[in-house]
């Protein structure tokens, strides 16, 4: 059981809690929640012992093990699967002393490490960690590969699998969807409700929310309510607490009201002094109940299109991807009309993203034809979209970059609109959190009145009440819209129909999200995922001297070894670029010239989605 016993804490000079007292027993998983600074993820460091409470007791079973996903990945050249099972670290020093006696042919020692790995499991422990990976969006294939080569999204992945991989009694998540697909999320919901430790995860992802969890812990104002149910239930009870919350105060301010009354007419006359006393006491022990504070709601509106053409965009067996040698999808029969909501699904490298830059433009067709009314003005917002805002600039700089012959007080009205009021519209954004400016990037696209919005993972850094805001002014766009979300909400909510991207094919699905996940579960997994089968060890073998499975060869899999070799080429030169651009980022006498900045943040925005993409396409080559 954890417990908090009049606990309060500080980060700095803000009192994040106060007087908080509450248990969580063993076995519940809760979602922590709250606005942005409420303080979760400083109560997840008081709970590792990085921070100490300004007051009170913070107490933990004294044997506790805690698991949590690191925030850094070091650039190791340690395969991806050890990296993961070092998760464990009794099993991770078991293997190491094995290895270390053998060299030294101590057969002693060799059979107490036998031993100690059959303690802990550890003849399966490469084949538990090579089903993570699998269930993490990792082809067997790529297990080999240095953690050094995976891309910063993929090291993310990396990390939450050797959090899983840790044996504990209390696992702490944070944001742990905010770098998994559909297919991710739906996987861990299942692995997570199957854990039988304390569970602690930070979401802004209400349906995730919703699966995982039988309590909520509610931040707000300096004080931690727990209550039982999952995040839907939490609101119901919520809602009615703070009606009841009211319902009390107004009672308790008429007693007050009539008590004073008598007290303010008697109090003087001799023969009702008593009777004014003994209310005068009565009145000073009324509860003091607080009336419920109305709390300003986010709300967003989008402009309507200039112009809102039937038929908007149109591709006639198009052919995608980056190349004839990398052709992602093939034969791509896709229309959009004004109203259209449509929802992508797949896996993360199935070809979601080129389909939507495709459509944008940014990607040249390798086949097929693609068709734009002359009116279509199209709002993009990619993945990397964020990073494009340049620093050291304001909110009215980057709407002048965009409209040079507007007036100040045009921008400022329309940035009020998006939560950006007064001198906010005037500060640098470098120190806007990451929702803030996820907010201003929608703004932005929002400016230029668009009829077709081209969503590429909008939420990663928005919380739940500014992905609510979202969804309603979604709700209401009169334009097409086509959108790519690991938020089942969201995506629920504004999406009429779904197309499905994968093996190359981008088809309709016929069915919901739920089918859509009972889909993912029936689905038999490709040979080219599947673990590894591991041969049962000999005594005189175990499984830590059994060689590590070979990097993926192309001769071996079947792989075309010249789309290989251009596969790998294209990733180095991307890389070579994106250095070389956020090289030029970096040098201050860069920002002398703001139009040189800004064509910069739109290069490094192209260059890591174009990256993201080569990764995704090589790693699938390694798994054909």
């Amino acid at each position: 059981m954890i417990s908090f016993r009049n606990f309060a804490l500080r980060r700095g000079e803000r009192l994040l809690l106060s007087d908080v007292d509450l248990a969580l027993h063993a076995g519940y998983r809760v979602g922590v929640v709250g606005r942005n600074g409420a303080g979760k993820s400083s109560l997840f460091a008081a709970l590792l012992g990085q921070v100490e409470p300004d007051r009170g007791d913070l107490d933990l079973p004294g044997k506790a093990r805690i698991a949590w996903v690191s925030q850094e990945t070091p650039q190791l050249p340690d395969p991806a699967l050890d990296f993961v099972m070092s998760g464990d670290t009794a099993l991770h020093a078991a293997v190491r002393a094995e290895r270390e006696a053998m060299a030294r042919e101590d057969w002693e020692a060799v059979a107490d490490a036998h031993h100690r790995l059959a303690e802990l499991n550890g003849y399966d422990a490469d084949a538990r960690a090579a089903k993570l990976m699998h269930g993490l969006g990792f082809p067997t294939a790529t297990h080999a590969t240095p953690v050094a080569d995976f891309s910063g999204g993929w090291r993310v992945r990396l990390n939450v699998a050797r959090a899983l991989m840790t044996p504990s009694d209390l696992l702490l998540l944070d944001e742990p969807t905010n770098h998994l697909d559909l297919d991710a999320v739906v996987w861990l919901e299942d692995w997570l409700k199957r854990y039988d430790g304390t569970l602690l995860v930070i979401s802004h992802d209400r349906e995730f929310l919703d699966n995982v969890t039988t309590h909520i812990l509610h931040l707000h104002d300096g004080t931690a309510k727990l209550y039982a149910g999952n995040y839907t239930a939490f609101e119901r009870q919520r809602a009615e607490h703070l009606r009841q919350q009211q319902i009390a105060f107004e009672k308790e301010q008429a007693e007050r009201a009539h008590l004073q009354s008598f007290i303010d007419r008697f109090k003087a006359k001799a023969s009702k002094a008593r009777q004014a006393q003994s209310r005068m006491k009565r009145l000073a022990k009324l509860a003091g109940t607080e009336a419920v504070r109305a709390e300003r709601g986010v709300a967003i509106t989008l402009p309507e299109p200039a112009k809102l053409p039937t038929s908007l965009l149109r591709l006639h067996h198009a052919d995608a991807g980056y190349g004839r040698d990398t052709v992602i999808l093939r034969d791509v029969r896709f229309g959009l009309e004004s109203g259209d909501r449509i929802g992508l699904l797949g896996v993360n490298g199935a070809g979601k993203s080129t389909l939507v830059k495709t459509l944008v433009g940014e990607l040249p067709l390798l086949g097929g034809e693609r068709t734009a009314h002359p009116d279509l003005r199209i709002g993009y917002f990619a993945q990397h979209t964020v990073d494009t805002l340049v620093p050291g600039t304001s909110p009215i700089d980057h709407l002048r970059e965009l409209a040079p012959g507007g007036s100040t007080q045009d921008f400022r009205n329309f940035l009020g609109q998006w939560q950006f009021p007064g001198d906010r519209a005037f500060e640098a954004i470098d120190s806007f959190s990451g929702g803030e400016k996820a907010r201003l990037a929608l703004a932005l696209l929002a400016w230029n009145r668009p009829n077709l919005l081209l969503l590429d993972e909008p939420t990663n850094h928005l919380d739940l009440e500014m992905r609510e805001a979202l969804a309603e002014a979604l709700s209401d766009f009169d334009g097409a819209i086509v959108m790519v979300s690991h938020d089942r909400h969201l995506i629920g909510l504004v999406s009429d129909t779904y197309w499905r991207v994968h093996d190359g094919v981008v088809e309709p699905f016929d069915g919901d999200l739920d089918d859509y996940a009972a889909w993912l579960r029936s689905r038999p997994s490709a040979e080219s995922t599947k673990p590894a089968a591991q041969p049962a060890p000999a005594p005189s073998m175990p499984v830590a001297t059994q060689p590590a499975p070979p990097r993926a060869k192309p001769a071996s899999n079947k792989v075309n070894p010249v789309k290989l070799q251009q596969a790998e080429a294209r990733v180095a030169r991307l890389e070579e670029k994106l250095a070389e651009c956020e090289a030029r980022l970096g040098d201050p006498a860069t920002y002398a010239d703001a139009g040189a900045v800004a064509d910069l943040g739109r290069q490094q925005m192209q260059l890591r989605g174009e990256l993201e993409e080569a990764e995704a396409q090589l790693l699938g080559l390694y798994a054909a």
